[in-house]
Parts: structure tokens; C-alpha cells; sequence
């Protein structure tokens, strides 16, 4: 599982440092104005539908009924032509309604757009440049999940990489648009198409392409609707959360909109090479375990994904809440995007940050029901701490503006993550041993000192760059980052001894290259 973890771990992160150089041109060409806002929202729409009918729901259900059908030797590729022709009627009528209706769903998403008719037009715009990505990379999605059962990783990892390069070559090329909005937008979707052709490419090469087939509901497509459908509600309050995130944003002065995407986009790093990475991966282990009754095995891996997860995820929390604003700084102070800017985006990270744990750890924790089926029990955790969530926005925002949207955010991590462990415990399907107890304690120690030694370091080597202006964030940054690792690595060495070592070492037979 761990050399698994590291293909996909690996290709995620060589996707986010893509993401962060697009983003980079992002902030320089698009600034945190009304077009930066507009489009935005444009990428916000195709990417809420995709989180709720795609690479949410749709994997919870899909890979663990894919898994079992294949390892009781029935008919995988039947069952995946069936929900593969469904996915594609659902994914037309879908992109058929958002394209008519576009000036409706903007008027419902951005409703405080309508003060300013130019950015609402321009939101109008870009909405039916890149909604029909979503289409696509549904298909990414499910071509994925087919090729992660059988512990085939690498293509769909490496797809989002293909998003970020054809927006910087779109971006390169904005004096040839209307605008760069509208640059940006047709990368988007250039995106989708080379992303379903890379990962069909590999689909195919493996003999497991699915195709429409004559639609028969038999009982794997009722149980993968049982399964559906929960996970569906669930993803669903994610996303409602996030529409909330726009909808009050869209109230809020120009530029809230822009913090909490590039703020957003940090925090996504973790989130998304370690935690989704690790979800990722322990999904269709775990299901192939219990399917072989192996639950103590099933176990043992959700402990170990766990401690690595915490083990990768505590550097990340730590740098994004002792220096948030040397961070965007560095990142994205250039061009059109302000300090002035940087400052408001690092306040969101930083409280984004405090909801960092619960979101890097909650797809490892429910595998525990995922691999089993029930798709219900979590979507029940998540509908109750979307309820805080919002709640939480509407109290904080007038006093604090996108600032205490990502607090509510943070808030709602924990109240679902809470829910999901009593839940997991409740059900006998989570038990911790004493290795990852040890490991937590372990750990926040190399946090705490991981912290002092970033906050002094900051404090010690701000005055001794303040000859070189040009690059000063950017050269304290890198020696933080620096002195971060030797004290981190450091720490771990000193308090695990050669236990990580060994691990790293040894790789799981049959792993995905």
C-alpha cells in the first residue's frame, strides 16, 4: 500500500506545484479583481457538480461494488458498461439544463454578482466555457475508479497535471481572447479532453474500457444506486457548504472571492497529496480485504495510512499557521496581486488551517464504511457538521468577513470527523493501536518544536534580508522551509528511530508504477 501511496502521493504533488505555477500566472495576470472573482465562480460551478456526482459520491459507491463484483469472479466489465451509460445520460441532461439556464444558476451561486452587471455577464460567460469540463472529467473519474480496483494508480493521478498546463499555455496566449478569463476558461476545457483521453488510453491498453451497453437493473445496479444515493446527499452537503462560501463571498468586498480560492488552493495541498492520496488508495484495499474476511488486515492498513498520513500532513498545518502571510506573499505577490492582497488570503489560510486535521485524515477514516458498503452512516456525520458550517458562516461573516467563512469550514471539519470516529467506534469498525497512539504523541512533539523553530527563524532572519527587497519573502521562505525540515526530520528521526525507515523500505508487491 505504501509504494501505492507514494505513485499517487507523488503525482498529486507534482500536480499542486503545476497548480501553484498556474496560479501563479493567475494572480499576476488576473489579479484579485472583479474578472479574477468572475471566473472564479465559472471554475467553482463545473467543480462543485463534479465533487458531488463524480469524484465524491460516485467513487464512495462505485470502486468498493467494482472490487467486490471483480473478486467474487462476476461481471466486472458487464456492471461497468451499465453505470458507464448511465453516468453519460445523467452527465448530458445535467450539461443540457446548466447551459440553457446558465444566467439562472449564476443569479443563484453569485447573487451578489447582480450589483455589478459587468462581472455577472462575465460569470455568464466563462460558466459555458468551462461547465462542460465537468463531463469529461467524470469520465476521468470513473475510468479512474475502474484502474484504481484493479491497483492501477498512475494515469488518473497524473491527469489534473494535464488542467494546470493547458491553463498556463491558454493564460500564455490571453492577448489572443477576449479576455483573460476567457484564456483561462478554454484551458479548462482543452483540460478535459486531453484528461479523459489520457486516462481512457490507459483504461483501454488494461482491456477495461467500458462502453454503452443496454441498460438492465439488476441487483449490482441496485445495490450500487443503495450505495449511491447517500453518498450522493453526502457529497452533496460538502458542496452546499462551498455554494455557501460563493453565495456570501459574492456580498462581501471585490477580492473575498479571490482570498478564499488562493487560500483554499494551500490548503488543498495536504489535503490533497496526502489525505485524498491516502483515501485514495486504502479504499479499494481495505474493501479487498474485508472482502477476503480479512478484517484485521483491513484494520492494520487504515492504522498505518493514518500515521502517515499525520506523519506528512503536521509540517504542512504548522508552516500555514506560523507564517500564512510570508507564504502567499512568496507565492503570489507579483503582477495585479497586492500585498494588500496576500495579507487577506494568508488571514484565510491560517483559518483554514485549524480544520487541516480532520480534512486530511476524514477519507482514510471513512473507508471504514465505504469498504463495507454503507455509504449512509457517513453522509449522516457529514450532513450534521455542514449544519454548523453554515450556521457558523452567517454568524462570522459581517465581523470577519471570508476570514470567518474559513473558520466555519474549519469548525465543520471537526464536527464531521467527530461524528465519523463515534460512528466507526460505535460500529466495532475502528479500532486504534498502541503504534499510532504512540505515533500522535510522537508527533505533536515535532510539531511544537517544528513551530518555535519557524517563528524564531522568521523573527531572526526577517532583519537580515532587508537589503535584498526583490526577493526578500522569497528567500526567507526557502530558508524556513529549510530549517524546517532539518528540525522536523530531525524529530522524527530521533523519536521513531529506524521504525520509518524500514518502512519506507519495503514496497507492496504488485504496486502501481
Amino acid at each position: 500500500m505504501l509504494s501505492r501511496f507514494l505513485t499517487v502521493g507523488g503525482l498529486t504533488l507534482l500536480s499542486r506545484v503545476t497548480g501553484f505555477l498556474r496560479d501563479i500566472m493567475l494572480a499576476a495576470i488576473l489579479g484579485a479583481g472583479p474578472a479574477a472573482d468572475a471566473f472564479f465562480v465559472a471554475l467553482r460551478l463545473p467543480n462543485h457538480f463534479r465533487a458531488i456526482f463524480a469524484e465524491g459520491a460516485f467513487n464512495a459507491a462505485f470502486v468498493p461494488a467494482y472490487a467486490r463484483i471483480r473478486g467474487e469472479g462476476g461481471a466486472a466489465a458487464l456492471f461497468a458498461d451499465r453505470v458507464f451509460t448511465l453516468l453519460m445520460a445523467a452527465e448530458a441532461v445535467l450539461l443540457a439544463l446548466a447551459l440553457l439556464f446558465t444566467p439562472a444558476v449564476i443569479g443563484l451561486l453569485a447573487p451578489g454578482f447582480s450589483r455589478d452587471p459587468g462581472r455577472w455577464m462575465l460569470a455568464v460567460e466563462l460558466t459555458r466555457i468551462t461547465f462542460p469540463y465537468l463531463l469529461l472529467v467524470s469520465l476521468v473519474t470513473l475510468y479512474g475508479g475502474i484502474l484504481n480496483a484493479l491497483g492501477r494508480f498512475a494515469a488518473a493521478a497524473a491527469a489534473p497535471i494535464l488542467l494546470n498546463l493547458s491553463m498556463m499555455a491558454a493564460l500564455s496566449l490571453a492577448v489572443f481572447f477576449p479576455t483573460a478569463g476567457h484564456a483561462a476558461a478554454w484551458g479548462v476545457l482543452i483540460a478535459g479532453v486531453l484528461e479523459a483521453a489520457l486516462v481512457a488510453a490507459d483504461a483501454k491498453r488494461h482491456g477495461v474500457l467500458p462502453g454503452f451497453r443496454r441498460l438492465v437493473v439488476d441487483a449490482d445496479i441496485r445495490r450500487f444506486f443503495r450505495a449511491l444515493g447517500p453518498a450522493t446527499l453526502g457529497s452533496g452537503g460538502t458542496q452546499l457548504a462551498l455554494f455557501a462560501d460563493t453565495i456570501i463571498a459574492s456580498f462581501l468586498p471585490t477580492g473575498a472571492v479571490s482570498a478564499l480560492y488562493y487560500a483554499d488552493r494551500l490548503n488543498q495541498l495536504p489535503i490533497g497529496v496526502i489525505g485524498i492520496a491516502a483515501g485514495t488508495v486504502l479504499l479499494p484495499d481495505m474493501a479487498g480485504k474485508l472482502a477476503r474476511g480479512d478484517a484485521a488486515g483491513a484494520s492494520h492498513a487504515q492504522n498505518r495510512a493514518v500515521e502517515l498520513t499525520l506523519l506528512l500532513s503536521v509540517p504542512c498545518g504548522v508552516a500555514f499557521l506560523v507564517v500564512p502571510d510570508l507564504i502567499m506573499r512568496a507565492m503570489f505577490a507579483r503582477g495585479a496581486f497586492t500585498a494588500a492582497d496576500a495579507a487577506a488570503a494568508g488571514a484565510t489560510l491560517a483559518a483554514y488551517t485549524f480544520g487541516l486535521l480532520p480534512f486530511v485524515l476524514i477519507r482514510s477514516l471513512t473507508a471504514s464504511f465505504f469498504a463495507r458498503g454503507d455509504t449512509a452512516t457517513p453522509m449522516k456525520a457529514l450532513m450534521a457538521s455542514v449544519v454548523v458550517n453554515i450556521a457558523l458562516k452567517i454568524a462570522l461573516m459581517h465581523d470577519f468577513a471570508q476570514v470567518g467563512l474559513a473558520l466555519a469550514t474549519a469548525a465543520g471539519a471537526w464536527v464531521n470527523i467527530s461524528l465519523v470516529i463515534w460512528y466507526a467506534r460505535r460500529a466495532g469498525y475502528l479500532a486504534v493501536d498502541a503504534r499510532l497512539r504512540r505515533a500522535i504523541v510522537k508527533l505533536v512533539a515535532a510539531g511544537v518544536v517544528l513551530a518555535l523553530s519557524l517563528y524564531l527563524g522568521a523573527r531572526l532572519l526577517t532583519p537580515a534580508l532587508s537589503a535584498w527587497p526583490a526577493l526578500r519573502d522569497e528567500t526567507l521562505l526557502a530558508m524556513l522551509a529549510a530549517i524546517g525540515m532539518i528540525t522536523y526530520g530531525g524529530m522524527v528521526a530521533m523519536l521513531f528511530g529506524s521504525e520509518w525507515l524500514a518502512l519506507l523500505r519495503r514496497r507492496t508487491p504488485g504496486a502501481d508504477a
